[in-house]
């Protein structure tokens, strides 16, 4: 998994609704999302919360790999607080780049000076 800085797993945490609201996600991913949180909320561990230190390990095992699956995915929410604010909804979701049709034409230097 690599080392991760805790800056960057509070982002991917905080990552994780805007991914699970936009439709272009896959289903196979928010479902592995649900599972996730269904598992952390549920009475029933591999090791039991009762053992000391012990008893979340593998709630952060799970947690671990799921973050590190879908760190790609995660990454493309990621809202930086220090780049300026979160993004608008109105382009979440969609490519806003595909069927742009354009041309560079080359100038030369005495074209620009006159």
């Amino acid at each position: 998994m690599g080392f991760l800085s805790i800056y960057i797993l509070k982002k991917r945490i905080f990552a994780i609704k805007p991914m699970m609201k936009d439709p272009a996600v896959s289903v196979w991913k928010k479902v592995l999302i649900v599972a996730g949180l269904v598992y952390l909320f549920l009475p029933f561990d591999l090791i039991p919360p009762i053992i000391p230190v012990f008893g979340f390990f593998d709630d952060m095992i799970l947690w671990g790999f799921i973050i590190s699956y879908l760190k790609d995915e995660l990454d493309r929410y990621w809202v930086d607080d220090r780049a300026g604010g979160a993004p608008t909804d109105q382009f979440s979701g969609k490519n806003i780049v595909d069927n742009v049709d354009y041309t560079v034409e080359e100038e030369t230097f005495e074209e620009i000076k006159e």
